[in-house]
C-alpha cells in the first residue's frame, strides 16, 4: 500500500468524517430529467387509497465524465491509505506514529538539556505535524507518562486516575537520557522535506531498541486495528541478547498498572489472543477491601463507577467507598455487616471492571523492497527479532562511519605532521600565487606518499595551505604521535567490533539494561507460566556461599564464604581434599563433602574447564599429577578423582583454556622424608588431558609438603 498523504487533518486520534458536514457526498447527485406529460388521475383500489405514482427506475451506471467522478473516484482508498500509514500504526523501524516521531524530532531540535514549556514544544512540534495543537499535546502527554523517552516536570496527570494534564504553559518536558542515547543519530538518519518543503523530518528515527514493545502502541484506522502490548524493559533486553545468542525466549506484557494477567491464551501478541487482567484486591479486615492494582486500561475513576454500577443493579453490596489514590492505587471498599469477604471478592472480578480482557492485535507499517509502506501483523517475538536486527544494522552502519571518520582524521593528521617535520611549508615562502603554493606543495608531499593511507586531494592541499605560521611553530610533535596513536588504537577497536558485530551487540543490549534498567521492576504477575518464570527470576538474586571444612553449600547463608550470585535452577561442582568430586542442584543447604577445595556454578552447556590435580595416594604414600577435563556428571553421585580412598589433594588448578595450564610445578617434599634433594622442579609439559578418572603420572615416592606453579 503506497504511502499517500491529505492536505489536512483534525487531529491525530480522530478520524474525518465519513458523512455529514462538507464532506462530498460518495452517491452523484443525478442529472435533472426532463419534465413528464400530465397523466391521469389513478384508480382508487378496494380500500379507496390511491396507489403510490410510479417511480422512474434508477440509472444503471453512473456517467464516466461527470464532474465530480475525479473527486469521489478514489477518495476511500485515499483517505484509509492515509489514516493506516500516517495516524495509527506505528512503523516497525522505530516504534513510532507520525506524530509521536515529530515530537521527539522536535525535542532532540530543542534540546539543551533544560526543561522546555509544553506549550513552546507543541508550537515547534506542528511544523512537522500541521494537524492542530491538541492531539500533539495529547500524544506528549501520553509519551511523558511512560516516562522513557520523555522526562515530565509540573502536572502531567495520573494514569490511575485518569485525570488530565496541566494547561501546556505550566507544565515542561524533555528527553530523556536513553532517549538522547538510542533514539537519535542524524548521520544515520534517512531524511525527508516536511509537509510544506521549508524543513527536513526523518522518515523514521534510527531507534535502536524495540520501543513499540516497551512503550506499547493502540490505534483504530479505517478496515484494521492495532493493539500492542507494553512489554518490560529488561525483559525486552534479555529478550534480544537471547535472540542474538540464537536462544529461544519468550516475553509476556508488563503493564504500567501492575495487576495479575493470564497469559496462556496470549499467543504472542497475534491476532486472535487474549488475555485477562485482573486487579489485586487484599483484605484488610473483616469488612474493608483494598484494590491496590488496577487491570491495564483501568482507571481507579472507571472502576469505582463500575462498582457502583454493579452495586446499583444488585449483583453485588459494597456499604462505601473511599478513593485514596495518588501515587499508588488506593481503593478502599467498605462492607456492610455479615458480607463474605472472599465471596464479594469473587463478585468484583465478574460484574465489575476488576477483571478486563485484552485482545491483542500486534499491527505495524513496514517498508517494502520498493519503498512502499504498507501495514503487516506480526507476533511480539517477530517483532522483537526485526527491531533487534535493525539494531544490529544501525550499530553496524554507525561503526563504518566511525571508521571513515577516524580514517579521515589519521589521514589529516598525517599529512599535517609531514607538512610540518618535513618542513614542506617552507616551499611556499617564496611562493607569490596560490596556485603556485599548491603546486609546490603537492610536490614537496610526494616522497611521503607511501607513509599515507590514501591520495592526496586537492582539498588537502587546500587546507594544508591554509595552516596558520603560528601553528608551524607551535607544533608538538610527541603531542601529534601521541594523537595518531590513539587514532589508530580506536581504528582497531572500531574493526574488531566490526569483525565481532554480534558480540558487540549483545554488549550493547547490557550496557542498556545496566544503565537503565534499575528503575523498571515487573509490575504485572501471572499465572502458571509467571510462576515457572517467577522461579527463574527470583533465584537469579540468590546467593551461594559455602562452608568448606564441614562440606555444605547453601543459599543466603551470610555467616559463611560467598561465592556467586545463582540461580535455584543452577547446579554447583564441588571438589573435596579428599580427591572427590560432586556435582549437585543448589538448595538452602546441601552436603558435598568435608574439606571443599573448590565450588563454582556448573554451566549450563558443561563444563569446558581444565583442571590440573597433584594427589598423594593412600595405598602407596605416592604422588601422581593429572590433568583432566570433568565431563558428562549425575546429580548427587560422589565421583572418586584418586583410585583409593583417604587419598589428599595437595594442589588444585583450574584454567578456562589448555593455553593457561600449567607447564611445570615446583614441589617441596616433606622435612621429615628420607628423600635427599627436597625441593625440585616437576615437568608436565608432555602431559595429556585425560579423563578424571585417570590416574595420572607418578611426581615422587615421598610425602609432599607444598606444592606450586613454577
Amino acid at each position: 500500500m503506497a504511502k499517500r498523504k491529505t492536505p489536512s487533518d483534525s487531529g491525530d486520534q480522530s478520524e474525518l468524517p465519513l458523512n455529514g458536514g462538507d464532506a462530498i457526498s460518495a452517491t452523484p447527485a443525478s442529472a435533472p430529467s426532463a419534465p413528464s406529460a400530465p397523466s391521469a388521475p389513478a384508480e382508487s383500489d378496494a380500500n379507496g387509497d390511491t396507489p403510490p405514482a410510479e417511480q422512474p427506475p434508477p440509472p444503471k451506471d453512473n456517467n464516466p465524465n461527470a464532474p465530480l467522478v475525479r473527486h469521489y473516484n478514489s477518495w476511500f482508498l485515499d483517505y484509509a491509505s492515509y489514516v493506516i500509514l500516517d495516524r495509527a500504526v506505528p512503523h516497525i523501524d522505530d516504534g513510532l506514529k507520525p506524530v509521536q516521531r515529530r515530537i521527539l524530532h522536535t525535542l532532540h531540535e530543542m534540546d539543551d538539556g533544560r526543561f522546555n514549556k509544553v506549550a513552546n514544544i507543541v508550537g515547534a512540534a506542528m511544523r512537522f505535524h500541521p494537524h492542530g495543537d491538541a492531539s500533539i499535546e495529547a500524544a506528549l502527554v501520553a509519551i511523558a507518562q511512560r516516562g522513557l523517552l520523555i522526562e515530565p516536570q509540573g502536572n502531567f496527570g495520573n494514569i490511575f486516575t485518569g485525570d488530565g494534564a496541566a494547561a501546556a504553559r505550566y507544565i515542561e518536558a524533555r528527553l530523556t537520557p536513553f532517549a538522547r542515547e538510542v533514539v537519535f543519530n542524524p548521520k544515520t538518519t534517512t531524511w525527508q522535506l516536511s509537509y510544506d518543503g521549508r524543513a527536513r523530518e526523518p522518515v523514521t528515527l534510527p531507534v535502536k531498541f524495540p520501543l513499540v514493545l516497551a512503550e506499547g502502541a493502540e490505534g483504530i484506522a479505517v478496515g484494521l486495528s492495532t493493539k500492542i502490548l507494553p512489554h518490560n524493559f529488561n525483559d525486552l533486553c534479555r529478550a534480544s541478547i537471547n535472540h542474538l545468542q540464537g536462544k529461544t525466549f519468550r516475553i509476556f506484557p508488563d503493564f504500567p498498572t501492575g495487576g495479575i494477567a493470564d497469559f496462556s491464551e496470549y499467543n504472542n501478541g497475534e491476532r486472535g489472543g487474549k488475555v485477562k487482567v485482573r486487579a489485586r484486591i487484599e483484605q484488610r479486615s473483616k469488612y474493608l477491601l483494598a484494590i491496590t492494582e488496577l487491570p491495564y486500561g483501568v482507571t481507579t475513576t472507571s472502576l469505582i463507577d463500575s462498582i457502583l454500577a454493579a452495586n446499583a443493579k444488585g449483583r453485588i453490596k459494597v456499604k462505601h467507598l473511599d478513593d485514596n489514590t495518588a501515587d499508588k492505587v488506593e481503593i478502599l471498599v467498605h462492607l456492610p455487616q455479615g458480607s463474605d469477604p472472599d465471596q464479594l471478592i469473587q463478585q468484583l472480578y465478574v460484574f465489575s471492571d476488576c477483571q478486563v480482557s485484552i485482545s491483542p492485535a500486534a499491527c505495524v507499517i513496514e517498508t517494502d523492497a520498493n519503498g512502499n509502506d504498507r501495514p503487516l501483523f506480526l507476533s511480539v517475538p517477530d517483532i522483537l527479532k526485526r527491531s533487534t536486527d535493525k539494531t544490529v544494522s544501525l550499530l553496524k552502519q554507525e561503526l563504518e562511519i566511525r571508521l571513515e571518520e577516524l580514517e579521515s582524521k589519521w589521514h589529516w593528521d598525517s599529512l599535517v605532521r609531514i607538512f610540518i617535520e618535513e618542513k614542506v611549508y617552507k616551499l611556499i615562502e617564496t611562493c607569490k600565487t596560490k596556485e603556485a603554493a599548491d603546486e609546490a606543495i603537492r610536490k614537496g608531499l610526494q616522497p611521503f606518499i607511501k607513509r599515507l593511507r590514501r591520495a592526496i586531494t586537492d582539498e588537502d592541499i587546500t587546507k594544508l595551505g591554509d595552516i596558520p605560521i603560528k601553528r608551524t611553530a607551535a607544533y608538538n610533535r610527541f603531542k601529534a604521535d601521541e594523537e595518531i596513536k590513539g587514532i589508530e588504537n580506536e581504528i582497531s577497536d572500531v574493526k574488531h567490533n566490526l569483525r565481532h558485530l554480534t558480540a558487540y551487540a549483545i554488549k550493547w543490549f547490557e550496557t542498556l539494561q545496566e544503565k537503565y534498567g534499575k528503575g523498571h521492576k515487573r509490575r504485572t504477575t501471572y499465572d502458571e507460566i509467571e510462576q515457572i518464570s517467577a522461579a527463574e527470576v527470583v533465584a537469579a538474586n540468590q546467593r551461594l556461599y559455602v562452608n568448606r571444612e564441614e562440606g555444605f553449600i547453601g543459599l543466603n547463608w551470610r555467616q559463611h564464604e560467598y561465592i556467586t550470585d545463582c540461580t535455584i535452577l543452577d547446579d554447583v561442582i564441588c571438589f573435596m581434599a579428599d580427591g572427590t568430586m560432586k556435582v549437585a542442584r543448589v538448595s538452602d543447604k546441601v552436603f558435598m563433602g568435608r574439606e571443599i577445595i573448590h565450588a563454582a556454578i556448573l554451566p549450563k552447556d558443561g563444563d569446558s574447564n581444565f583442571y590440573t590435580m597433584v594427589y598423594q595416594d593412600k595405598k602407596t604414600g605416592k604422588a601422581f599429577a593429572k590433568r583432566f577435563q570433568v565431563g558428562g556428571v549425575t546429580r548427587e553421585k560422589l565421583y572418586p578423582l584418586a583410585p583409593n580412598e583417604g587419598s589428599k589433594v595437595v594442589y588444585f588448578h583450574i584454567a578456562k583454556k589448555e593455553s593457561d595450564i600449567p607447564q611445570k610445578l615446583d614441589i617441596e617434599l616433606s622435612g621429615r622424608c628420607k628423600a635427599r634433594k627436597k625441593e625440585f622442579e616437576f615437568d608436565m609439559s608432555a602431559m595429556n588431558v585425560g579423563g578424571r578418572a585417570a590416574k595420572g603420572i607418578t611426581v615422587t615416592e615421598y610425602p609432599i609438603k607444598r606444592v606450586k606453579a613454577a
